[in-house]
């Protein structure tokens, strides 16, 4: 196949952008909308909802249903002001355009790079956690041949056709809602006494045990930060859509559907699980849907939910990587990366590709060479951005907001709730989860590290924007 290499245009403005960036051109538009609705679906089903909750639970205790429900509040304002500007102008590049063409290249340039960088990151941290999952079983497999191979995998599959990663996507995004479905469905059963040779448990665990809010509202504060980065995923159906064969309808369907997912999901698990066992239960620490499984007597519950487990990280990674290349190839396009990234090969982004997984087995390199600085050093600078991008979210969508109205408003084809009051509402929910973060002990470190990040990446793109500015006005 001929290589070709995507053409960076000139710099765009904040009211001459057009819809798509060059860099989406040349892509195909292999995602139907089965994949999509499954992108999306699966999007807000991610290991943090099965790994992390446990350590949330045991902070929050039952009020950790309240703290899920906060921050799913706030999650689904971000993606409605995602699917509304998505759905108005599709792009690879999501939220990185909309804040290039509503701030300007600098806010672009900032929101796309520290996005990529958390991704890549990630997905070095996915390809440890599903590795060691394995090594559980195969014990006598060292733990980086396995990390080799489900790189080398995913890699592999990113590289072909972009309806490879579809198929991928839309078979692990199936077997994630079917396990979180039969755990709802179970778990339900149990509550109403209806499973047998188990009574039902009322409202004991949910008012006894120290109470509905047994830690107070710091142990609720905990719970609500650990939510809220355990909702991140749901923004890459956003970039993924600018490849499916209706854009606009696609991202406008993933994006409507988004409050039921969430409630379902997130809220009625951690609304089963505390209601099922004692939120102070020793068995929390090995993941509260293996320690619900097993108090209910289930056989063999905790190596199913390890299944499950595996799929889930396996599924972020082949997201996380599409995502990384997408972004990067946005990028590059716009004229704020390398040229090299953005050559464009049989409709993908191969370079990018290669880029992303080679930086995320970096990560995993470090976690071994240096677990205690380099690799902890990674880790807290991620630790933030996923609220920076959010924040990029909100103040675009101020702004492309009037534009369209004023401009093109039948591009409208999703409205934000109440605008702009909610707007500026899930802005100061934001503003309330940095300050939250800066006053834990826990999460200040991270806080520090992202904002220096961000504000490394912030100077870069500002100086980079100027010096494009004087070139054309020389």
């Amino acid at each position: 196949m001929p290589r070709t290499s995507a053409p960076a245009p000139a710099e765009p403005t904040a009211v001459d952008t057009p819809s798509t960036t060059a860099a989406d051109a040349p892509l195909s538009h292999g995602l139907k909308q089965r994949h999509l609705s499954m992108i999306a679906l699966g999007g807000v089903i991610g290991a943090g909802l099965f790994v992390g909750s446990g350590a949330a639970i045991a902070a929050a205790g039952p009020s950790i249903i309240v703290a899920y429900s906060i921050s799913g509040l706030l999650v689904m304002l971000v993606m409605r002001m995602l699917g509304e500007m998505s759905a108005a102008n599709p792009a690879s590049g999501s939220f990185s355009v909309h804040a290039e063409r509503a701030i300007g290249p600098w806010a672009g340039f900032t929101a796309g790079w520290a996005f990529w960088f958390l991704l890549c990151v990630a997905v070095g941290l996915e390809a440890i956690g599903a590795a060691k999952i394995v090594t559980g079983w195969l014990p006598g497999v060292p733990e980086w041949s396995l990390v080799a191979l489900f790189m080398l995998a995913f890699c592999v599959t990113n590289l072909a056709a972009v309806k490879n990663f579809g198929e991928f996507e839309f078979w692990f995004a199936a077997l994630k809602i079917a396990a979180i479905a039969l755990f709802l469905v179970v778990g339900v059963l149990a509550i109403l006494g209806m499973l047998p040779g188990k009574e039902s448990p009322g409202l004991a665990n949910l008012t006894g045990h120290g109470g509905f809010l047994p830690n107070g509202t710091e142990g609720l504060i905990v719970g609500l930060l650990a939510s809220v980065f355990a909702y991140g995923g749901l923004e890459t159906v956003t970039i993924a859509a600018a490849e499916s064969e209706h854009p606009v309808q696609g991202v406008a369907k993933a994006v409507r559907t988004a409050m039921w997912r969430i409630a379902v999901f997130y809220i009625g698990s951690m609304a089963v699980i505390v209601t099922l066992i004692p939120w102070n239960s020793e068995s929390l620490a090995k993941g509260s849907y293996v320690a619900t499984l097993e108090h209910l007597g289930l056989p063999a519950a905790g190596e199913i939910m390890n299944v499950v487990v595996l799929i889930a990280l396996l599924s972020a990674m082949n997201a996380n990587i599409y995502g990384a290349s997408r972004m990067a190839c946005s990028l590059v396009a716009r004229g704020q990366g390398p040229k090299g990234l953005g050559k464009i090969s049989g409709g993908v982004p191969r370079v990018a590709v290669l880029t992303s997984s080679v930086f995320g087995f970096l990560c995993v390199l470090l976690s071994y060479w240096r677990p205690d600085d380099l690799f902890m050093w990674l880790l807290n600078m991620i630790g933030a951005i996923i609220l920076v991008v959010w924040f990029f979210i909100a103040v675009s969508q101020l702004v492309l907001r009037r534009r369209l109205e004023r401009e093109a408003p039948e591009k409208l084809a999703v409205r934000m709730w109440a605008y702009p009051y909610l707007t500026w509402a899930a802005l100061a929910g934001i503003a309330a989860v940095f300050i939250l973060m800066a006053r834990d002990d826990g999460t200040r470190t991270q806080l520090y590290y992202t904002g220096g990040l961000v504000l490394m990446l912030g100077l870069t793109g500002y100086a980079h924007q100027r010096a494009k500015a004087g070139k054309a006005d020389a």
